[in-house]
């Protein structure tokens, strides 16, 4: 099958029943991030990941990795490490160095180059695009952001520096995006780190179905208010605690 190339004056995608099985969900190529185009993808449950320096490549994989917040799942030892943390965890208050450092962090390489850098700072910007932040003794050692669609948020990088700093940081987030009205949190393709919280595989078609619901939902702004979440102290829920 061939791959759509994107115009650079028109930001309509291609149904994402066309992305590829192998490399699985790669849909598109070309374009480019001006806010408007990455707001369309996000929109169709379609993200850009690519190597800096080549052609954009826009993907929707199925299945698609998400965390359902009633299923957030928090073991013993985490439970324990989270009412022993010396953390602060914040939301909105560095998102131009939470990006940064997920660039930073990967050691085999990243897609996060100064273009994608670019791009979600002026998504952040314009209220779109939010970060997490974990700090311990004034370091920010952990986040995580990502780009908010209604009442669904689309995660898309994580960093850590200290034990447990980036696991915390999409613990507190869930919790606190649940209570402004959040509902579900996109985490694009499975791996470990994501799984060991609750996320799980669901296909394709049911993402996109709780895309156009949540979508069109409205979450209180007072969510994104750049503000203290987690101080020294951290509430678990009893239906959270597992083995």
């Amino acid at each position: 099958m061939r791959i759509m190339q994107l115009d650079r004056q028109s930001t309509l995608f291609p149904p994402t029943d066309l992305a590829l099985r192998e490399p699985n969900g790669l849909l598109a190529i070309g374009g480019d991030l001006r806010p408007a185009r990455l707001l369309a993808a996000y929109g169709a449950g379609i993200f850009p990941w690519f190597t800096p320096g080549d052609i954009i490549l826009w993907w929707s994989p199925d299945p698609r990795a998400v965390l359902f917040p009633n299923e957030l799942h928090i073991s013993r030892s985490m439970a324990k490490f989270l009412r022993k943390h010396d953390f602060e965890v914040t939301i909105n208050q560095a998102f131009a160095d939470v990006i940064r450092e997920c660039a930073d962090q990967r050691e085999e390489g990243t897609w996060i180059g100064e273009d994608v850098q670019q791009a979600y700072v002026k998504l952040h910007e314009l209220g779109h695009a939010h970060s997490v932040e974990v700090w311990q003794e004034d370091r920010l050692v952990g986040g995580l952001y990502g780009v908010l669609q209604g009442s669904l948020f689309c995660g898309e990088s994580m960093f850590s520096r200290a034990t447990n700093a980036s696991k915390t940081a999409l613990i507190a987030f869930c919790e606190h995006f649940v209570s402004f009205g959040g509902t579900l949190i996109d985490c694009q393709v499975l791996n470990a780190h994501t799984e060991s919280l609750g996320a799980r595989n669901i296909p394709r078609s049911d993402y996109l179905h709780h895309l156009r619901i949540d979508q069109n939902k409205v979450i209180n702004p007072a969510c994104w208010k750049p503000q203290t979440i987690i101080s020294r102290e951290f509430a678990i829920k009893p239906h959270q605690n597992c083995p």
